[in-house]
């Protein structure tokens, strides 16, 4: 990115971005903040309180005003809206943001086949999955890996399991339904590291967290340790990321390992007004550090009604962030128990980022948030 884009993007982000760094609980909001915007902060206060949620973020913007403020117990006292938490799979779309930027560079199509740029992925009906359907979730990959746990405990390269990927077998022929699959974001990062010649922590961060001023946030540990980020509480974890087992502690959410090898499917740490950052540049046409048509594309579906509606790395649709969102609304959640959306018709952008893992028991503390900011405007 040029220098003057990158001004450019800084400065249209900034423009959504009106909220400041806060002291440790403290709300930044114009006088008059709507009784909802409480209300959700509520929810966090009563799941802290109760002792569910350990740590917690929220960030909403909405009509020119933020609200910011952080519950819980941070890393180093209690927490700040500042606090970085891991992603989970947040980190989608931000690694595909990352891929796109070679797409405006003319370095590659979405109708071009895997294979054009990863040779090793054929056979068996591999050689018909395209970059589009990767990143759709359509190409029939698995989300997870059979050998996952096995190459985590081992602490494996991502070269390991791009290898494995590259050969484990497809569920479905490509296109015929929808996969979520954690494991097509990997190859998607691959083609971008194959074109970029560049590792996909280095370039996610030259491409996206430093031209969008996202300085609390990291492709990996980045520039911090393992001490800055906010602890998962791994005993309620997914089973693929240790779901509590004792013996996976040298493997799991909060291990040095997984905090540092900065997976593009689950590894980015962020906090919550940097994640809001990053979808405020897709609300505003030439926002953010790739192309305003790039990034409305990326908004749409691409699955053509046939599968589950998919944009090119992001989740759409009012579903997403619960009743009033509109269709036009888009984003990600993550199983470390985080949500982010942004409704371009209302103007708002919601994150939510807890310690919690989102499959936690009854209703995640994150969807009833994202609920009250939808329900009650």
């Amino acid at each position: 990115m040029s220098p003057v884009h990158r001004r450019d993007a800084l400065a249209a982000s900034a423009a959504f971005m009106t909220g400041v760094a806060l002291e440790p609980g403290r709300t930044s909001a114009a006088p008059g903040a709507d009784d909802d915007l409480e209300a959700a902060a509520a929810v966090l206060d009563a799941a802290v309180s109760a002792g569910r949620v350990a740590t917690a973020a929220l960030h909403v913007e909405r009509g020119g005003r933020s609200f910011s403020r952080g519950f819980g117990k941070g890393p180093a006292g209690p927490a700040d809206a500042d606090a970085m938490f891991l992603l989970g799979s947040i980190s989608k779309p931000i690694a595909v943001t990352a891929l796109m930027t070679l797409h405006d560079r003319g370095q590659f199509e979405l109708d071009d086949e895997v294979r054009r740029f990863l040779p090793a992925f054929t056979g068996d009906g591999r050689e018909r999955v395209t970059i589009r359907q990767l990143l759709s979730h359509v190409s029939g990959l698995p989300d997870q890996l059979p050998e996952n746990d096995h190459l985590r405990a081992a602490h494996a390269p991502l070269d390991a399991f791009v290898a494995a990927a590259l050969r484990t077998p497809l569920l479905f022929a490509p296109g015929t339904r929808f996969g979520y699959s954690s494991m097509g974001i990997l190859l998607a990062a691959r083609i971008a590291e194959t074109i970029a010649g560049t590792d996909i922590r280095a370039f996610v961060t030259s491409t996206v967290l430093e031209p969008l001023g996202m300085r609390h946030s990291a492709q990996g540990l980045g520039g911090f340790t393992r001490e800055r980020f906010v602890r998962c509480q791994t005993e309620q974890a997914a089973p693929e990321a240790g779901g509590g087992d004792p013996a996976a502690a040298a493997w799991d959410w909060n291990s040095e390992y997984w905090r540092a090898l900065g997976a593009p499917w689950g590894g980015t740490h962020a906090s919550a007004p940097d994640v809001a950052r990053f979808l405020a540049a897709f609300v505003h046409d030439g926002g953010g550090v790739v192309k305003p048509g790039t990034a409305r594309l990326m908004i749409t579906d691409q699955n053509g009604g046939r599968t589950v509606p998919r944009g090119i790395g992001f989740a759409l649709g009012g579903l997403l962030a619960g009743p009033g969102a509109s269709a036009a609304t888009f984003g990600h959640t993550g199983s470390t128990g985080t949500i982010g959306w942004a409704d371009p018709d209302t103007a708002t952008i919601c994150v939510v980022l807890t310690s919690l893992p989102a499959r936690a028991g009854e209703m995640h503390p994150r969807d009833r948030v994202a609920t009250t900011v939808t329900s009650r405007r």
